[in-house]
């Protein structure tokens, strides 16, 4: 009975639709987090009567024919990519991106990822770099009797010293956009890597065409939404649990035909 194996593969697919729900409500409060959606496609049919196929010797044919489908299964899980919310946190060193782009960030193994993720901090040699330690792009190294720092909407970064009066501009961020951000390659950590689906990132100031400002003293906060989530969850629990049903009856029927006698 195709039933069983059919309604096997909507079992799994929502319990992947639940995993992914459950990564989204478990990073609500994760800084930059992009919450994400699976979507899903039927499987193969079966022609146990082809349309369009010649019914009879008269030249009629099948209008609509007879397809049997296999299921469904897990096309792709997509990254929604809309902004979070601002948040205040008045850490002068935390960034927001109010718009397109993502941080650089320099891996221990020479690559560079990027995030949206601005709570930074400053290491034991005066640089900014993101909470795990690694270095933010390009590097920004503070003199050791900074007594301000300040990040301007386009990204120009600037310290006022101990016995100086002006501040000094000690560099500059930039930003990388991609063709494809759905494409980038989630690696943990609120990091990403370009990918063959994201393209190649094109690097520029803050505030330029296509690329956000800078907000010092603010962070990106996740952009799930947990009404939603709830709401996709029963939903997804509703649709498990009538595959399971699904399957019951299917069995039930099995049983109903094994049971009879010539």
């Amino acid at each position: 009975m195709r039933a069983l194996r059919t309604a096997t593969t909507g079992m799994a697919a929502q319990q992947m639709n639940v995993d992914v729900i459950s990564h989204n409500i478990a990073n609500m409060n994760t800084v930059g987090y992009k919450k994400q959606r699976a979507e899903f496609q039927d499987l193969m049919y079966q022609n146990v009567e082809r349309m369009g196929a010649q019914s009879s010797e008269a030249g009629t044919v099948v209008p609509t024919g007879i397809q049997i489908g296999a299921g469904v299964k897990t096309g792709s899980v997509y990254r929604i990519l809309t902004q979070g919310s601002v948040t205040r946190t008045d850490n002068s060193y935390d960034l927001m991106i109010d718009g397109r782009g993502y941080f650089q960030v320099l891996m221990p193994s020479g690559e560079t990822a990027y995030t949206r993720a601005g709570n930074f901090a400053i290491n034991d040699q005066g640089q900014l770099v993101t909470d795990d330690g690694y270095l933010v792009q390009p590097q920004i190294t503070l003199p050791q009797d900074t007594k301000e720092f300040t990040v301007s909407k386009t990204g120009q970064v600037s310290v006022t010293q101990d016995g100086v009066t002006a501040p000094t501009v000690i560099g500059q961020l930039q930003l990388a956009t991609f063709y494809n951000e759905a494409g980038l390659e989630a690696i943990g950590d609120n990091l990403f890597l370009e990918s063959g689906a994201s393209g190649a990132a094109t690097i520029s100031a803050p505030g330029d065409t296509g690329y956000g400002t800078l907000l010092q003293g603010y962070t990106e906060a996740s952009n799930v939404d947990a009404v939603s989530e709830i709401t996709a969850l029963i939903v997804a629990q509703r649709a498990y649990e009538m595959n399971s049903k699904v399957i019951t009856t299917a069995d039930e029927m099995l049983s109903v035909a094994g049971s009879l006698r010539n």
